[in-house]
């Protein structure tokens, strides 16, 4: 409704007294409450803020750890070159991915076989993202290792210190640095589960003394490290067990103590140089229709080691099949397969001597053979 102006004065008048009066009850309240209520039990606590203090030591361990051994883990890139059906274009696709780590200040860089397989070209990115094309040195199918070399400058290559595997004990603590999946630069953590596993390489032949960890493994994790507590290079993961693809805690590493081994000779002579004995045997198949409990030999290269120490091979005589020596052990380790026996010799070097245990005319023999290399 309209007010007039002869009434406005005094509604302001009410007006500032009710707001006068809703002051000073307001103060009395508070008066009020402040002397009945002790003032220890309405102030309002401070507010106490605790310190977060320092990692756990075994944390600050795995942190240093991964800092000192990521710079050396690097990220592989397989291409492959096809040729478009309709247009006849030449084209390049990332046919797979995988991991890898520097070996020395030359450039060098170990992976698996299997990373590189069938690639038309390689391309090796390092931990500070840059990328660099990669010649291969040489591959080792039978151990699934292979070398490439870029030609990165040193300050930018970072190697693993090696250990050893050979006494490694199970329990003890393993990290796998990676890219599985393709996520780069990747830590897992886990325990040296089993010892002494095989698992085939790409060849089909058994790669022996394998090493089995619970540290997540993925595809992509492929040529990776598998370090030890010290940051120490123990083997290079090469493998996992996974009905699904994925992880399921039971990956694979190729023993650092063959890894020493395989790799010089590889940067040498761009292959695995193999000791052996100079002879053919026979299919595994063939020995165990023939019934015989070991390494069938066939044929003896002429002028070999092993013609020396007076192998003998199978034959006929007067048209009939005269099966050769069939080697059973070496020195005292027990062979019963043409792979055992590649196994056997990948323990020695060229030129060391052997005791071989044969079987001849239905005894047993020792001979001494100098191992020489072989293809």
């Amino acid at each position: 409704m309209n007010i007039s102006p002869a009434k406005a004065p005094r509604q302001k008048r009410v007006s500032f007294a009710v707001l006068l009066f809703c002051i000073l009850f307001g103060w009395w309240v508070f008066f009020v409450y402040q002397r009945q209520v002790p003032s220890s039990e309405v102030a309002i606590p401070p507010v106490t803020v605790t310190a977060r203090g320092d990692l756990a030591a075994d944390e600050q361990s795995t942190i240093a750890l991964f800092r000192s051994a990521s710079p050396a883990v690097v990220f592989i890139t397989n291409i492959e070159v096809r040729r478009n059906l309709f247009t006849l274009n030449i084209h390049e696709i990332p046919q797979g991915t995988g991991s890898g780590f520097i070996w020395d200040k030359q450039g060098r860089v170990v992976t698996n076989y299997h990373v590189i397989e069938s690639a038309s070209r390689v391309e090796v990115t390092l931990a500070d993202r840059s990328t660099w094309p990669a010649t291969l040195v040489g591959v080792a199918p039978d151990k699934d290792l292979a070398v490439l070399k870029i030609s990165a400058p040193a300050v930018k290559l970072s190697p693993l210190p090696l250990g050893e595997s050979h006494n490694l004990l199970v329990g003890q603590k393993v990290f796998a640095i990676g890219n599985p999946f393709g996520l780069d630069q990747t830590l897992t953590s886990g325990i040296v589960s089993a010892l002494g596993r095989e698992i085939q390489s790409a060849t089909g032949r058994t790669i022996q003394g394998v090493i089995q960890t619970d540290a997540a493994i993925n595809p992509g994790n492929s040529g990776g490290p598998l370090l030890d507590s010290a940051g120490r290079l123990i083997g290079v993961n090469t493998a996992i067990y996974s009905p699904s693809g994925g992880s399921a805690g039971i990956g694979f590493a190729v023993p650092v103590d063959v890894v020493g081994r395989v790799i010089p000779d590889i940067i040498r002579h761009g292959r695995l140089i193999r000791p052996g004995l100079g002879i053919s045997v026979a299919d595994d198949q063939i020995a165990r229709r023939a019934e015989v409990a070991g390494v069938l030999v066939m044929n003896i290269r002429p002028g070999s080691s092993a013609e020396a120490a007076g192998l003998r091979g199978t034959r006929k005589i007067q048209g009939e099949m005269v099966l050769g020596d069939v080697i059973m052990a070496v020195d005292g380790r027990k062979v019963s397969s043409y792979d055992d026996l590649r196994n056997a010799m990948d323990r020695y070097k060229v030129g060391d001597k052997v005791s071989l245990t044969i079987e001849r005319d239905n005894r047993q023999m020792q001979l001494s053979v100098i191992l020489e290399e072989v293809g």
